[in-house]
């Protein structure tokens, strides 16, 4: 058999692609720098080629150096859903996952998430991270992540998805202008730029104006929040309305508000709420009946 290359080596070079930097990447390992220099070192022996240039001050990834990190990251992946895989064998629900959310959903979800497991599956350990749809789909791809839990729809090619619920959204509009936004709400009666929407990096903005069907961007105001909190207090000082997802308001959103709920335009416009994973993993099975579950949750009032 060839001398095949160390996943410890492969695991170093991996990571000095991902930090750009010697130290802090020995840092994330576990190791000194030397040690990690001196792997990749060995790796590139091992393989024949260079995979960095260096110089005294800084160093870059040469073509195959790109490609062999593009390749072992999925070997690494693939390596960690093997011992999952065995460590595992004939009890799904145990194990770490890491499972990525996006903002508009974890702050209102993610705790009943963990509480249940927690009751209902004491050796399994979810591991969280909150981030944008794209980063969470990058670290996906990268192996980062285990399973997301995000809004569809959403580019999911290369991957499986499963939906678990619907969450409808509603307009909001302070008590005092309530009278203002007679229902079927007519979006062309309303003043220009009193729709308050969330930054475009966040996916509920676009999924809003798809399902409320506002196509009219006159009326939205140019101020774009970073958080649903963020649309609340605005649209509580009486300056707009703006959509929110009925699990936010579920969850006591408006609580200490004086905002009241209205049903927006359209046929009960809404989001779909779905888990996302890689198609190679060998944990369909755990991430299938964490998704049933979530559904369940989704289902309570």
């Amino acid at each position: 058999m060839k001398h095949l290359p160390s996943l410890k080596n492969l695991f170093y070079l991996v990571n000095l692609h991902q930090e750009q930097n010697f130290n802090r990447a020995a840092k994330v390992c576990h190791v000194s720098q030397s040690t990690l220099s001196s792997g990749i070192q060995n790796l590139e022996e091992q393989l024949g080629h260079q995979l960095i240039e260096r110089d005294h001050k800084s160093f870059m990834f040469t073509a195959i150096g790109e490609e062999v990190v593009l390749r072992s990251r999925k070997l690494l992946t693939d390596v960690d859903d093997l011992v999952e895989l065995v460590r595992n064998q004939g009890e799904p629900m145990t194990g770490e996952i890491r499972l990525g959310c996006i903002p508009t959903i974890a702050p209102f979800l993610l705790s009943r998430v963990v509480r249940h497991c927690q009751s209902h599956f004491p050796n399994l350990t979810l591991l969280l991270k909150e981030d944008t749809t794209d980063r969470l789909l990058e670290a996906l791809g990268k192996g980062e992540l285990d399973l997301l839990l995000l809004a569809l729809p959403v580019d999911t090619r290369g991957y499986h998805s499963m939906k678990v619920g619907l969450d409808p959204f509603k307009m909001v509009v302070h008590k005092d202008l309530q009278g203002a936004f007679v229902e079927p709400v007519d979006y062309q009666m309303l003043p220009d730029e009193s729709i308050f929407l969330l930054q475009n990096e966040h996916c509920i903005t676009g999924h809003a104006i798809s399902a409320c069907q506002l196509r009219d961007s006159a009326k939205v105001n140019p101020f774009a929040a970073t958080s649903l909190h963020t649309l609340v207090q605005m649209v509580n000082s009486k300056l707009g309305t703006t959509f929110l997802p009925q699990m936010a308001i579920d969850a006591g959103i408006l609580k200490d508000t004086d905002l009241k709920v209205i049903n927006p335009p359209g046929e009960a416009p809404y989001r779909d709420i779905g888990l996302v994973w890689r198609q190679t993993t060998s944990r369909i099975s755990t991430f299938r009946t964490l998704g049933l579950e979530i559904e369940k949750l989704l289902q309570e009032k």
